[in-house]
């Protein structure tokens, strides 16, 4: 089990570390987004919002006109310009910005992608950002922490589990969770409910299976990822680590 890494706090709001580019969950985000009619378009604009190392825009970039990827930590930068220039992608644009508090372009994108974000903002209500910088006719893919999933992913304030992981503390109520967590956690109910009252409309959600990536290679890996947790969505919510949204505007 990993540590929290304190120094990705930011106005005692934990931000979580970005996936590596090999990791599954990224294979397996990618994998639903292809499943989505129409979502790809060379001559459409795309927005990521907390885009980390670049990991899932670099991946897309030959999908879509432009990507502009937006992230806080001004420290990210420098990762994702050397993965785009390993890989001569010239159609990313790392953006410095809090979606929260900064000045918006409404209207600006065709597509958005905001994965495991959301549930580090002060306040979840500033999903209505996303909704504004989507033209009219718009989809968006959106992810969130599943609070059926065995492990708490973004640890907790307590000073004796100072683990990223913690067994079954994601299940506890609302009040107790959010009073200590480092992050909030969704059931599909609030999440829908959610992204309903910022104006999406729904299209279609899935459970991600867990990935499996904090584990080590090894037989217990291969063995869990070629049987249990092989596909990439599943239709039980206690194998899955977040809930994928796909949306319209």
């Amino acid at each position: 089990m990993g540590f929290v890494d304190k120094n990705r706090f930011s106005e005692e709001i934990y931000l979580g570390l970005p996936a590596n580019f090999n990791d599954k969950i990224i294979t397996r985000r990618i994998n639903i987004i292809n499943s989505i009619e129409n979502f790809y378009d060379t001559k459409l604009n795309c927005a990521e919002i907390g885009c980390g190392n670049g990991a899932t825009a670099i991946r897309l970039a030959n999908y879509f006109n432009s990507i502009d990827c937006y992230d806080i930590f001004e420290n990210n930068k420098n990762e994702f310009e050397k993965n785009a220039q390993a890989l001569n992608v010239t159609n990313c644009s790392f953006l410095q910005s809090d979606i929260e508090k900064d000045t918006i372009t409404h209207e600006k994108y065709d597509r958005l992608i905001c994965f495991e974000v959301i549930e580090h903002f002060k306040d979840d209500n500033s999903v209505t950002n996303l909704y504004k910088m989507i033209k009219k006719g718009g989809k968006a893919v959106i992810s969130v922490p599943n609070k059926w999933w065995i492990f708490e992913t973004h640890g907790a304030k307590l000073p004796l589990l100072p683990w990223n992981r913690v067994p079954f503390f994601s299940w506890l109520p609302k009040p107790i969770h959010e009073k200590f967590a480092n992050a909030r956690i969704y059931t599909k109910g609030r999440i829908v409910k959610l992204l309903k009252n910022a104006g999406f409309k729904i299209e279609e959600v899935k459970y991600v299976t867990a990935p499996m990536d904090v584990l080590k290679e090894g037989k217990l890996k291969e063995f869990l990822t070629s049987t249990i947790f092989k596909n990439d969505t599943t239709k039980i919510p206690f194998f899955s680590t977040s809930i994928f949204i796909y949306v319209s505007k």
